[in-house]
């Protein structure tokens, strides 16, 4: 099966303008051009943000520029997107964090665990779609808290100088009885809507083709900048692929690597 390779890192200068005796690496100024538009319009839309939402203050520059980011550098879509996030993380984590107690029924489905980072420093989460089942007893509020636990677990453990993590998911014994569409939409909004340009990469494993059928229904619901990190990986080249990104002492050791899996409620 084929996938899609991320284009979202930082790219090597391959356009070269020749000027007299001067050679100039286009690639390069393009992105010392972007980033001083986005620190400048980074304070803009903070100073926009702290007129609406005084609470906005205790958010870093970084994090507002994420969500500049993710809507193309245009601050007042960029801004609607933050005060929406900051009305939702309100009331969603009136507490400021979820605790294990509000996502019990999800954690004893031991289906989502973290360790190591790949070449570039992004921590990696692994998450066992096949142990999924849809939660009879807290229902899908819980799994959305479920989400949000586990995202600002991830979240938590990206170094200073990175902004983002890496995601495997894992489909090994994914059948019907997994499938939980509402779920799956409910995440993908959460991960879209609230912790922009957070995702760097999503290797997915071990893909049943009956899968492919909630894949169509999920699909149309991925913004084009998150289908870009999407990565499908054949099982006979799943070692090979990983290592691309991961090197093998920080590959989890059930993909032939050297690190134990830790559940995400222990980090």
């Amino acid at each position: 099966m084929e996938g899609k390779a991320v284009v979202d890192q930082q790219s090597e200068c391959s356009i070269y303008a020749k000027t007299g005796k001067r050679t100039e690496c286009v690639g390069v100024n393009n992105d010392r051009g972007r980033n001083q538009e986005e620190l400048k319009k980074t304070a803009q839309m903070r100073d926009l943000l702290e007129k609406h939402d005084p609470t906005s203050k205790d958010y870093d520059d970084q994090t507002i520029r994420r969500f500049l980011q993710a809507r193309d550098l245009d601050i007042d879509k960029a801004c609607a997107m933050f005060l929406k996030y900051l009305k939702w993380r309100k009331t969603f984590v009136p507490n400021g964090s979820i605790s294990v107690s509000d996502v019990e029924n999800e954690i004893a489905q031991n289906k989502m665990f973290m360790q190591g980072s790949d070449k570039i420093g992004r921590p990696i989460t692994v998450v066992f779609g096949g142990r999924h089942l849809c939660n009879k007893k807290g229902g899908v509020e819980e799994f959305k808290r479920f989400v949000v636990f586990g995202l600002d677990k991830v979240c938590a453990r990206i170094p200073q100088g990175q902004d983002k993590f890496v995601a495997i998911g894992d489909l090994q014994g994914w059948g019907y009885s997994c499938c939980d569409i509402r779920g799956y939409l409910a995440a993908l909004s959460i991960l879209q809507d609230y912790y922009p340009e957070r995702l760097g990469k999503l290797f997915i494993l071990h893909v049943p083709y009956v899968f492919m059928t909630a894949w169509k229904m999920v699909y149309p619901f991925i913004d084009e900048k998150t289908k870009q990190k999407i990565v499908f990986v054949e099982n006979k080249q799943l070692k090979s692929t990983l290592l691309k990104d991961i090197d093998e002492d920080q590959l989890p050791d059930i993909y032939g690597g050297n690190l134990k899996l830790a559940p995400i409620q222990d980090v």
